[in-house]
């Protein structure tokens, strides 16, 4: 007897910064109380995607840093002497 396949899990809901915007499975959103647009301009989804980009690599640097002050390279200054 096969072993059941596991379901799809449901697309990612990825809110961009403090904005209405929200990619939801590849598309972008503009999400507010009353609703949801779908975003279809191709340059105005570019420009979320830019910004999305952006923003990904700055996380990136950030957290780099913070693993950088937490773990300090070794200090080589008795060898200075």
């Amino acid at each position: 007897m096969s072993s059941p396949t596991p379901s799809a899990s449901p697309p990612r809901s990825e809110r961009l910064a403090q904005s209405p915007a929200v990619r939801r499975g590849g598309q972008w959103w503009l999400v507010a109380d009353s609703g949801s647009v779908l975003a279809t301009d191709p340059s105005f989804t570019g420009e979320l995607d830019r910004f999305a980009a952006a923003m990904a690599a700055s996380d990136q640097v950030i957290a780099n840093l913070r693993t950088q002050q937490d773990n300090p390279p070794p200090s080589h200054l008795g060898l200075l002497r």
